[in-house]
């Protein structure tokens, strides 16, 4: 396929796609032939509105950039001309957003799947890496949690990542949320960012922005970001904008990760959420107990079933949930029980709190929901990485922070975890137990050493059957890995299973 060709196809899957009309093609035309280095000396043929399949046509744009001496090496760099040539398909934000609320104005639900759509068109979303991620459910004492091993992010190689070092700081965009990020051209320590584009929505009078995550880990997994660069923080007005967005989105949900280190998210300095349209199992968890609300009868608050410490208010007023997650918010930042390890402040503030929003939809109207799931970040020499953090008989599998998505339920595991997992798999399927052994001096295998030992009587119980084989090793790895996040969350959990302790709590919010 000649260059000439892939920009007429491109111009067609932009139009099939609705990125861009009939007299957008000249202009769109001669941008993407700037890109490719095509003089418009060859004849073309403008081809019909058709889709295709986008990947196959940028690659052979990459082919067609190879053979006229780019050399592209680094991922990066494909990255960039990916990007680069979604763009002139592409509206401006201004254009983007009067087509995302009419259509709004009329089916919110609509709004955003199209939106969704247009974001996987563009390939800003890059589905050809997300369709990589290993997803499964896995059944634990709490109900059935989500699995996932994430394979999205590409591997850079050694001259890559040596390239990183050599790229000179700008400042600009000041991190991966700024909205300077929107046409952003990226670098080898910045993605580029092209093709993106936000929704303008306004939360409490602030300018906020609504895009996607390149990243989905679940259906319409949107980030919602302060257009000001400031600092992750949790207090009142948190907990009205997490109301005023499912006013908005009433088919969503809409969460903040915690605003400190070792509980909080891996961006903590812009303050932003996450959202999308999906149940999680959290919002599927049984209640534990529930509590009454002595200062506001029209809110029902329960503690759910749940490794996590949650609690879980609900209401058909959102000012009242407001009202009491707040009182709830600052009783658990003065919060100290030494029996749990719990300590609210030592040199500095030590709780917080991973909020959660949503609506729930009836015929008549529905409920407000607003979840609160208490954390603390205090450290000790027995728990370096935190007493509320895996512990390190877990960091084979998830030694990461445990942020808003884990707190729901949602295990986002590392990509080594694929080859590790099928490697053992394997051999324990062909030589059973004994070879525990040869693990031990592998060095990507031994760190599972010791949980595979603690399983030996159930593995060596399963190769005994006649019917052992790699698939029957893998399921049974799976539910162990389910059942290894169930323990990484309940690390997590300040009050573990302590239902006395849990109520010492409440009741000094309602009853000092």
């Amino acid at each position: 396929m000649n260059g000439v060709e892939i920009v007429e196809r491109l111009l067609a899957y932009g139009q099939y796609h609705q990125l861009l009309l009939e007299d957008d093609c000249v202009t769109a035309r001669n941008e993407l032939w700037m890109l490719l280095g095509i003089d418009g000396t060859e004849p073309y043929t403008p081809i019909a509105p058709t889709d295709a399949d986008i990947y196959q046509l940028l690659n052979a744009a990459v082919d067609h950039c190879r053979q006229n001496g780019n050399a592209l090496r680094f991922t990066y760099e494909v990255d960039q001309l990916y990007a680069a040539l979604m763009q002139p398909l592409v509206p401006r934000n201004s254009i983007l957003n009067q087509w995302f609320w009419q259509i709004h104005a009329h089916d919110p639900i609509g709004a955003t799947a199209a939106f969704y759509a247009f974001s996987k068109a563009t390939v800003y979303i890059r589905m050809d890496r997300i369709e990589k991620n290993i997803s499964y459910e896995a059944a634990t004492d709490y109900g059935n949690m989500t699995i996932t091993i994430n394979m999205t992010k590409p591997e850079k190689d050694p001259a890559e990542i040596a390239l990183l070092k050599a790229v000179p700081s700008t400042g600009y965009p000041k991190c991966l949320l700024c909205i300077e990020n929107s046409g952003y051209p990226g670098n080898a320590a910045h993605p580029a960012r092209h093709q993106h584009r936000l929704i303008s929505v306004v939360l409490e009078g602030e300018p906020w922005y609504f895009q996607f995550s390149p990243y989905v880990y679940y259906n319409e997994h949107a980030i919602v970001l302060s257009r000001e660069h400031r600092d992750m923080v949790i207090n009142r007005q948190t907990f009205k904008r997490l109301m005023a967005f499912v006013s908005i989105f009433p088919h969503y949900f809409i969460g903040s990760n915690a605003d400190l280190p070792i509980v909080g998210g891996s961006i903590l300095n812009h303050d932003h959420y996450q959202a999308g349209f999906h149940k999680m199992p959290m919002m599927q968890a049984d209640k534990w107990f529930s509590y009454s609300v002595t200062s506001n009868e029209n809110v029902q608050l329960d503690v759910l079933k749940w490794p996590v410490s949650v609690i879980r208010l609900r209401s058909d007023c959102s000012e009242a949930l407001v009202e009491e997650a707040t009182r709830i918010f600052d009783a658990w930042c003065r919060y100290t029980d030494e029996n749990m390890a719990i300590i609210a402040e030592t040199d500095t503030r030590h709780n917080t709190v991973t909020p959660i929003a949503r609506r729930i939809l009836t015929e008549t109207g529905g409920m407000y929901e607003l979840s609160l799931a208490l954390r603390n970040n205090r450290t000790t020499e027995t728990y370096p990485e935190g007493i509320f953090h895996p512990h390190r008989e877990h960091h084979h599998i998830k030694k990461e922070n445990i942020g808003l998505i884990e707190v729901m339920g949602l295990a986002v595991l590392p990509a080594r975890l694929k080859d590790e997992l099928s490697t053992m798999a394997e051999m324990i399927a062909e030589g059973g137990v004994a070879r525990l052994a040869e693990m031990e001096s592998d060095v990507h295998l031994a760190k599972h050493v010791p949980w595979l030992k603690a399983m030996s009587d159930d593995l060596e119980a399963l190769t005994m059957t006649t019917t052992v084989d790699k698939k029957s090793v893998d399921l049974f790895f799976q539910q162990a890995v389910g059942l290894k996040f169930q323990s990484v969350l309940e690390d997590a959990g300040v009050f573990k299973k302590n239902r006395k302790a849990f109520e010492a709590f409440l009741d000094f919010v309602y009853r000092p």
